[in-house]
């Protein structure tokens, strides 16, 4: 069996045969080989974790949010690993969120838009924080996706063939997403009322693009005490340092 353990990129773990009986219970040696360096614990591997190129998105439209936070402890954590790390905050851009004539006629794109898409391109593991608001993402963080997840920059139509316009082919095949989406209510509840409302970032837009997308709901934080809000800040910093 291959799993990822923190600070070893990729390790192997070997289940000895015929497990031994002790004090009534099962008990299994487990054996832990990095398939890298051959180290067979987590204290031994000397073998460095992969550094990424992580472009972080802030889906807030305000700096002075938990949103804001949150990600500046992932940021802090990847930083600290050593991982190349490029950030933005929704709120500090400025472009036109609505399409004007839809899908219709060219709308030039704004030089932040631009930034953006260039620091997209450059990443090799994006992660997006957000608010759920009337269980779907702030309007103007779809407004950005409307304007600048465009043909030829995320995927790009067949223009040929019996599939015209019809099949795509994804340009962010082989990179990674993250989207972690801080709800007021308990996220189970929320996925029982609501269903999944994650699908129009996970799979609408990150993997009709190519991205192996993940979400993660943060929750509940209505009521947040300053002491959970610091245990959370250290569970993002850690998820920094491990590009999770």
């Amino acid at each position: 069996m291959v799993l990822r353990i923190h600070g070893m990129d990729e390790v192997r773990v070997r289940f000895p045969v015929g497990p031994q009986k002790k004090y009534g219970r099962a008990q299994v040696d487990l054996f832990i080989l990095c398939t890298r360096c051959g180290a067979q614990s987590v204290i031994e591997c000397e073998h460095p974790m992969k550094k990424r190129k992580i472009f972080v998105l802030v889906g807030h439209p305000n700096r002075d949010s938990l949103s804001y936070t949150l990600a500046t402890s992932y940021v802090y954590g990847a930083e600290e690993r050593g991982h190349e790390v490029r950030r933005a905050n929704l709120g500090d851009l400025t472009f036109d969120p609505i399409l004007h004539k839809a899908y219709k006629a060219i709308q030039p794109l704004e030089p932040d838009l631009l930034k953006l898409q260039e620091d997209i391109k450059w990443a090799d593991h994006l992660v997006v924080v957000y608010p759920a608001w009337w269980s779907t993402m702030p309007a103007l963080l779809k407004g950005m996706f409307d304007r600048m997840w465009l043909p030829g920059f995320a995927y790009q139509f067949y223009k040929t063939g019996i599939f015209k316009d019809l099949l795509w082919k994804p340009l962010m095949k082989g990179k990674s997403a993250r989207v972690f989406v801080l709800s007021d209510s308990p996220p189970i509840f929320a996925r029982l009322l609501f269903g999944d409302t994650t699908n129009e970032i996970r799979k609408g837009i990150l993997w009709f693009s190519g991205y192996r997308a993940r979400v993660k709901k943060i929750g509940p934080l209505k009521f947040v005490t300053e002491q959970q809000v610091e245990k959370w800040k250290q569970k993002f910093r850690g998820w920094g340092s491990d590009a999770w």
